[in-house]
């Protein structure tokens, strides 16, 4: 859907925009490109918005990569992470940086998860198999998985 014609009187202006999302959280530039994309008159207009305002340091695709990794840490695995980061259109040596911190502490936030979730250790090859796919849904490393739910148990 296609906003009214700007009529110019009462209509926020394309950096007004830009500043009001930047206001309320951390965005990526290819986000507020496409959510600045429907008001602005060419995609150069956009394109010159973006690069004053990361510029001035008010738009920054590490600092975003860095408060999601934060976020995202505390249930995830760093493979989700990756995931979620190109999603969002960070990529490269931001993601990497921000990356580099989740990856270090992937074995403890395993534990952690695993503990909340389940807390017991496998009594068979089904149970064990269960708590993998949990863990690995969650982005985990298989090296990781096995450290903390244990590899081949005595029933295999």
């Amino acid at each position: 859907m296609k906003p009214p014609p700007r009529s110019g009187v009462g209509q926020p202006t394309l950096r007004s925009r830009a500043l009001a999302h930047l206001a309320r959280r951390e965005h990526t530039r290819a986000e507020l490109a496409r959510r600045l994309a429907p008001f602005a008159e060419s995609a150069a207009e956009v394109e010159v918005l973006l690069d004053e305002l990361a510029a001035r340091k008010l738009l920054s695709d590490a600092r975003y990569a860095e408060a999601r990794v934060a976020t995202l840490a505390r249930k995830f695995g760093a493979a989700r992470i990756a995931q979620e980061l190109r999603a969002r259109g960070v990529s490269g040596p931001d993601a990497e940086q921000a990356l580099a911190g989740a990856r270090a502490s992937e074995l403890e936030r395993a534990r952690a998860a695993w503990a909340k979730r389940f807390g017991v250790a496998p009594a068979d090859a089904l149970e064990r198999a269960r708590q993998m796919r949990f863990l690995a849904s969650r982005g985990f490393a298989f090296d990781v998985i096995r450290a903390v739910v244990g590899g081949r148990g005595d029933d295999e």
